[in-house]
């Protein structure tokens, strides 16, 4: 994500590189050249303009340090005003009532479906909430049927009144069900449209007046810039939401919407999808977002995902195997499918400071462990357990089950066998982050 704007960014600042100080002629030369990485970002003009007026006005106003170079404070400067830009600090929701009421709303194909779902699940796992999904949407073909599937994947009842094409009736009687049932969250979906037309916005709004939600929220595509702030701004003055989810940032190289919408409509970002999994939510944290717009990766993010992931008990678990020398083809597999729940494996990677620039040119495909999982899957349960009684006829079978060759087969039995032999030497390891460094090797 941003990976244009990063790069747009870091070219701006090489012309203070090598300048003994901050002067108001090399200063307005940078920032001539961010306001344009901004611009080509898709960033809001005015918002632009402003970003790089209030840099200058700041790095005008300083004086540099002998042990810090002007290209450095100029970083610190910019990092500051972004965070700022993008509203300083994360944003919570607002949960309270019984039940909570969440109504989602934004343009079809916004992602409001699926991000219904994904924070259901998300707040029923780390809030022990018990959430109903309310289908709203009645003229989308298949947008009930699509939330039902959710809804049973995640466990979480779905609420609707076949063949009703009244949101606003289906909405109440939602909140009557939910009391009834002890649900202490509801999440209303929505219908959109193509394009914001009236007919939407006064069915939204008389849902909203007739069930006074705790938080409103509008869903928007990031990946469309500038016409996701037009319509951000649009919503606002007939809903006036509390909070923005951007969803599809992970293929979003510009990050307009992200540094436009705060600004536009004064109300906060408050999450963002990446990915289309049911794990691929993160709050927004404006601090984080502009520690990778500038490529200072995001180490706090990927602890926070990776400890999603694991929880004490497994890792105390596997810390006990590897001491024993009992760490299995079994064990190796549940990490790599807990590693691919964190995220597409280049994000994750460029959450490491430093590493987001070394691979920027470097193509890592998520399907990177396809192949080890098809040996792992070609295995019987007993060679999974048992790793050293993988040899010859085994290996063969394995080879034309899994689609690859015998040498492919025997290298990873060889690096696993390594690699186990390398973790109980190290007899130590109490989590199970120290395991999955050593993946890599595996993925050549």
């Amino acid at each position: 994500m941003f990976e244009k704007l990063s790069d747009r960014l870091e070219r701006s600042f090489k012309i203070l590189k090598g300048q003994g100080k901050i002067t108001e002629i090399n200063v307005a030369e940078t920032l001539k050249d961010v306001r344009r990485a901004l611009i080509d970002a898709d960033v809001n003009y005015k918002v632009a303009k402003t970003f790089t007026d209030t840099v200058k006005a700041k790095a005008l106003g300083q004086n540099v340090l002998t042990a810090i170079k002007p290209s450095e404070l100029m970083v610190k400067i910019v990092h500051d005003e972004l965070t700022t830009l993008m509203g300083g600090d994360a944003a919570t929701l607002n949960l309270k009532g019984k039940p909570a009421i969440i109504l989602m709303s934004g343009l079809q194909g916004s992602g409001k479906t699926t991000f219904s779902g994904t924070l259901a699940k998300k707040l029923k796992s780390e809030r022990a909430m018990r959430p109903l999904l309310v289908a709203c949407d009645v003229y989308r073909p298949a947008a009930i049927d699509q939330l039902k599937v959710l809804g049973e994947s995640i466990e979480v009842p779905v609420f609707t009144i076949e063949g009703s094409k009244d949101p606003v009736g289906i909405a109440k009687k939602a909140l009557d069900y939910a009391r009834q049932n002890n649900h202490d969250l509801v999440i209303i979906d929505t219908a959109g449209r193509l394009a914001v037309d009236e007919q939407m916005m006064d069915e939204i709004e008389a849902i909203k007046k007739a069930i006074n939600p705790t938080e409103t929220l509008f869903v928007v595509d990031s990946m469309t810039g500038q016409d996701a702030v037009n319509t951000a701004r649009t919503f606002n003055e007939r809903l006036d939401f509390d909070g923005v989810v951007l969803t599809k940032l992970d293929g979003d190289t510009r990050g307009g919407a992200a540094l436009s919408i705060r600004t536009v409509v004064n109300k906060p970002i408050k999450f963002v999808g990446t990915g289309e999994s049911l794990d691929g939510i993160d709050v927004f944290y404006p601090n984080r977002m502009a520690d990778r717009i500038l490529g200072m990766g995001d180490i706090v993010s990927l602890v926070e995902k990776a400890q999603q992931q694991f929880d004490e008990k497994e890792a105390e678990d596997l810390a006990r195997k590897l001491r024993k020398n009992q760490y299995t083809f079994n064990d190796f597999y549940k990490q790599i499918q807990q590693i691919k729940k964190m995220g597409n494996l280049k994000d994750l990677a460029a959450m490491i400071p430093g590493l987001g620039k070394a691979i920027k040119d470097i193509d890592i495909d998520d399907n990177a462990f396809k192949g080890i999982e098809a040996i792992i899957c070609s295995m019987t349960p007993y060679e999974r357990e048992h790793p050293e009684v993988l040899k010859g006829t085994r290996v063969k079978r394995i080879a034309a089950g899994s689609g690859t060759t015998i040498q492919e087969v025997s290298r990873i039995i060889k690096q696993f066998d390594q690699m186990r032999q390398m973790m109980k030497m190290a007899g130590s390891i109490k989590n199970p982050m120290a395991a999955m460094k050593n993946l890599r090797g595996l993925r050549k």
